[in-house]
């Protein structure tokens, strides 16, 4: 059976990186074809074959272990060599993977909530793509003889291997590039939750110079989005901040791959203004970033080129190696989740940090911090650099994407009629200019923009906002959500 029919039967299928669903969805049979599915295809490209090793980790979620252990049985039904790096961060997993030209695969959900999780796959040599997705679903996978039963559990005995250490080499990193004192003299408070990398970052802190101090550590798996953060965790960094015993507090999602940094007030930072400092930081001459990002990047103008794509790690990659592959160095771009990504070396003083296609939650933060020294410290007056264009974002969830999709599909049929109909004609001054690169994006007279989005990875519909000011993105994002709200009762007409 195709996999593509695997996905059309489980409903778990491929989102904006890597294919995600609910936990009873995925079966160990319907993780075990995936992985089947995926090497096949890399057999085809020359980046697998049997006795070739794979390396495999995950995050902390509660079905992580069992999904793991699915992967690892069709890895070695098909002759491989799985290399279990154990429950550590994405880009460490892939730091070890891709300078060792092995494939790997990530067992993560990332941000959502723990009743669903997911398979992220990587080539050889950087992220799997979007045309490695559809090579993908058209390889026919059948299941073993005896090795799952009529529920789709494994039954076959098979074990996770050893684990093989790769958290060292990923802070070697980042200290051999910044030097071991980088951090010196700052207090940062270290948000650990259930994020995989909690204890790597505060390592990597340490490993800088830094003062690390650990906070809210939980047992149970905490859905933390850095792209619309929950006022719970909003609360609590002000609370901590609240004394003012740290220069900053830090943190990432489910797998590590995305940051959350909050100023000494405990103001978390939004992730595209933050890989706007880091790009600048770090001298850009090509920076690529989705359509959903601040337009901050472009009003800066300090890189040479900048390109913009649909959301999703797999676009960014594609359009930042294509500059690279031009000669615009060094190449870089980021999401609007915070995740930052390398596609060619940087060398300062003499030092090389080497290129990582892959989102990156440790890069980006440091930056930040080391670009703060110019401004006392203070991560405010460093965001303050920057031209005033503010953005926000929330989801209406339990919002259906079929629904959502047919929504859209009216609205783009006349965009000022629809953006009136939903009163944000009303809200914003007329239309002015329509993106459709993802979702339909709009930008009003005055410079609103408000951005609708069904979501790649559950049955959400995305509201981005941008404004010249964080009042007025705090409305349009109130306009926006009221606006879209009714459409979970009222057919699309």
């Amino acid at each position: 059976m195709r996999i593509a029919t695997w996905m059309e039967r489980s409903g778990v299928a491929f989102g904006t990186s890597g294919a995600r669903g609910l936990v009873t969805a995925m079966t160990d049979a319907v993780c075990f074809a995936y992985t089947v599915g995926y090497l096949r295809h890399l057999e085809t490209l020359g980046e697998f074959a049997s006795g070739r090793p794979v390396a495999v980790a995950g995050d902390l979620r509660p079905s992580t272990p069992r999904i793991l252990t699915a992967c690892v049985a069709a890895i070695r039904y098909l002759g491989g060599e799985p290399v279990f790096c154990g429950y550590v961060p994405t880009p460490a997993l892939c730091t070890y993977a891709f300078a060792r030209s092995m494939p790997s695969l990530m067992v993560t959900g990332s941000h959502i909530p723990a009743d669903r999780n997911g398979i992220k796959f990587n080539r050889a040599h950087g992220e799997f793509l979007k045309q490695d997705e559809l090579a993908m679903r058209e390889q026919d996978v059948d299941l073993p003889a005896g090795w799952f039963d009529d529920a789709g559990a494994l039954v076959h005995p098979v074990e996770l291997p050893s684990v093989t250490e790769v958290e060292d080499a990923f802070i070697a990193r980042y200290r051999d590039f910044f030097g071991d004192d980088a951090l010196s003299g700052l207090r940062l408070g270290v948000y650990q939750h259930s994020a995989v990398g909690r204890d790597v970052l505060v390592r990597l802190v340490e490993a800088l110079g830094g003062e690390a101090v650990p906070l809210g550590r939980a047992e149970s798996f905490i859905p933390v989005d850095t792209e619309a953060v929950r006022p719970e965790d909003a609360a609590l960094a002000r609370q901590w901040a609240a004394d003012g015993r740290f220069h900053a507090i830090l943190t990432t999602d489910g797998d590590s791959d995305r940051p959350l940094l909050a100023d000494r007030d405990g103001n978390w930072l939004r992730g595209d203004v933050l890989g706007i400092l880091v790009a600048r930081y770090l001298e850009a001459g090509s920076v690529t970033t989705p359509v959903s990002s601040n337009t901050a990047l472009e009003k800066a103008g300090f890189a040479q080129d900048v390109r913009r794509t649909r959301i999703g790690s797999p676009f960014v990659v594609a359009a930042m190696t294509d500059a690279a592959a031009a000669g615009l160095l060094p190449s870089m771009g980021y999401e609007a989740n915070g995740g930052f990504l390398l596609a060619s070396d940087i060398v300062r003083d003499g030092r090389t940090l080497s290129s990582l296609p892959t989102r990156d939650s440790v890069l980006p933060m440091l930056c930040a911090l080391l670009a703060a020294r110019a401004h006392g410290d203070d991560l405010t007056a460093l965001v303050a650099s920057l031209p005033p264009r503010y953005t926000l974002s929330d989801r209406l969830v339990e919002m259906p994407t079929a629904r959502s999709q047919a929504h859209l599909a009216v609205l783009r049929r006349d965009p000022a009629a629809g953006a009136a109909r939903l009163g944000f004609v009303n809200a914003c001054g007329p239309l002015t200019h329509v993106d459709e690169t993802d979702g339909l994006r709009m930008t009003f007279a005055g410079g609103d923009i408000i951005h609708l989005r069904p979501s790649g990875n559950a049955p959400e519909l995305r509201v981005y906002v941008e404004a010249d000011s964080v009042a007025r993105a705090a409305d349009l994002l109130k306009t926006g959500i009221d606006a879209v709200g009714t459409w979970r009762n009222d057919a699309p007409v």
